[in-house]
């Protein structure tokens, strides 16, 4: 591919955010700093894909299982999210951005679910790129709850179908994942848009989060630029 060819970006980019605490521990860091530094980089590459053309951008931030770490973990990284909520509003206003949250309420903490809230309502006429935070997220959590929704509706077994399932998820007007990057060497999707991602391309980058790069970034667009997707068909 030279120069002059055109790169195709995906339209729905899923970024699985892994190796903030490796990172930090690497440099003999306390483990906020590499979550810190985390949101950072996820504040330059959401910035570079949009850039670049990609119109959503979900990044797994938090998930249903990491509830299981310490308290004094989990208690920063929700301090943390509160501020970033609140803090990048006139940010994603500025650029365009539309603000989305994926995942349960449930546990979040009455500050940051209003935090969210008001940050969704101030941006949801966005039009430039639209991100979407998984927070207390978990990808079979979600398929769970949207069968519950349709079995409370009252729809028979016979009439459930995909495109039914999928307008009951938690962001039913998303389009399919194109393309997931998962950084810091891990090859597994840890219940990350099961859903949306069924015909996902995949890359994986043993980089860890804080340390991806935009140039990184954009290698794997020129590597999904030569992917002929086939989506089961020939």
């Amino acid at each position: 591919m030279t120069e002059a060819t055109p790169i195709t970006v995906p339209r729905h980019l899923g970024l699985i955010l892994d190796g903030n605490r490796r990172w930090a521990r690497a440099r003999g860091l306390p483990l906020m700093e590499g979550h810190k530094q985390g949101y950072e980089t996820l504040r330059t590459i959401s910035d570079a894909a949009f850039a670049s053309g990609v119109e959503y951008v979900s990044a797994y931030v938090f998930s249903t299982e990491n509830w299981n770490r310490s308290a004094d973990e989990v208690k920063y990284l929700m301090k943390l999210l509160l501020w970033v909520v609140k803090h990048e509003l006139e940010n994603f206003n500025k650029h365009g951005i539309r603000l989305q949250t994926m995942g349960s309420k449930f546990r979040l903490g009455k500050a940051l679910v209003k935090a969210i809230h008001e940050a969704e309502v101030k941006t949801k006429n966005n039009t430039s790129g639209t991100l979407l935070l998984c927070l207390n997220y978990g990808g079979q959590q979600e398929i769970v709850d949207a069968m519950k929704r349709i079995v409370e509706a009252g729809t028979p077994a016979d009439q459930i179908t995909p495109e039914l399932i999928s307008q009951n998820l938690y962001a039913p007007g998303i389009p399919p994942v194109d393309l997931i990057i998962r950084t810091s060497g891990e090859q597994r999707l840890s219940n990350f848009m099961l859903w949306e991602g069924a015909y996902s391309e995949l890359m994986f980058t043993p980089t860890h989060w804080p340390d991806f790069s935009t140039a990184e970034l954009q290698e794997m667009f020129v590597k999904y630029s030569k992917i002929q997707r086939r989506f089961g068909g020939k």
